[in-house]
């Protein structure tokens, strides 16, 4: 069970690029996959959908609305225990104020499937309740807290207004070969719709923009000591992240994309200005907010900002 965790949190993470951009175009397979993922996970389907693409990603600048919210009511920073614990809790409940506030079709689909997968688990345990409550339902759970414990040190203590300065950043390779690209964690809150496989790439692009503190090391197994360290990028290192992108890729700065909605799911035609476009594919306007170590050449940054209460 224990060695289980791990994997199941890389797997939690290609849940959660499913639910910004759908493995399938058509609903029925999305729908199937997505019961698989809720059995592993924790996460039903449409759950990281209402809560996070369409929360989340839209109100994280504001942390009195953030479905992923790590400030208290009264404004001091929530531990990693207390963030994680709150978040799981409350992940369903807010999940569902989401869609009932704002997206009913999406809602619908949510409350179906959560039944659908409810059933089945009901069956599991009429069948089996030892097997049912160890190999499924705890883990489950564990997962869906794992996962939340996880997305703390993604935003945690970085009050701002400003997109580049909002997220940490992981540059380890097995750490994002196993979540997808999820370190480049300012690109993905950037284009949300993109395909993980292209985040590298625009995180190139807004290197210079990205504060040189906002970066950490991995968590187990990739970094045993200091593991989610804050670390400081060098002007060389920065410079050298900003060498990678494409040659012909435009030099205008990326627009913060508004939540989308994934394939399969019933959404109204947008007509859209015609405008140019980098390898990246275009990018689209977006007015207001939406929307994861070894580094090698990275230093530790004993003077980075406060990232809350030590682990729990």
């Amino acid at each position: 069970f224990g060695l289980g965790i791990i994997p199941k949190g890389w797997i939690c993470s290609w849940n959660h690029h499913h639910q910004h951009l759908s493995f399938f175009k058509h609903a029925l397979p999305n729908r199937l996959l997505e019961i698989v993922f809720g059995f592993q996970t924790g996460v039903t389907s449409q759950a990281w959908f209402l809560h996070h693409v369409l929360g989340h990603h839209k109100n994280y600048l504001d942390q009195s609305q953030d479905e992923s919210r790590w400030k208290r009511e009264d404004g001091s920073t929530m531990g990693e225990v207390e963030y994680s614990l709150s978040t799981a809790l409350t992940a369903y409940s807010r999940a569902f104020q989401v869609g009932r506030k704002h997206h009913p079709k999406a809602l619908r689909v949510f409350v179906w499937m959560a039944a659908l997968q409810l059933v089945l688990l009901a069956g599991l345990f009429w069948v089996n309740p030892y097997n049912a409550l160890f190999v499924f339902l705890l883990p489950m759970m564990a997962s869906l807290y794992v996962t939340t414990w996880a997305t703390y040190f993604h935003h945690v203590g970085l009050e701002t207004a400003n997109h580049s300065e909002a997220s940490y950043n992981i540059l380890h390779k097995g750490y994002n070969l196993m979540t997808g690209n999820l370190g480049y964690h300012t690109a993905h809150h950037t284009r949300h719709g993109l395909h993980w496989s292209k985040l590298p790439e625009l995180h190139a692009q807004l290197a210079q923009e990205i504060p040189a503190n906002l970066y950490r090391q991995p968590g187990i197994p990739f970094v045993w000591r200091g593991s989610e360290e804050k670390l400081v990028l060098s002007d060389h290192e920065v410079a050298a992240l900003r060498s990678t992108q494409s040659p012909r890729r435009s030099t205008r700065s990326p627009r913060v994309e508004p939540p989308h909605r994934p394939s399969g799911y019933p959404t109204k035609k947008r007509l859209e200005t015609p405008r140019a476009v980098s390898p990246l594919g275009p990018v689209h306007p977006g007015s207001a907010a939406p929307g994861g170590r070894h580094l090698g050449m990275a230093t530790s940054a004993a003077a980075a900002p406060s990232c809350g209460s030590p682990p729990g």
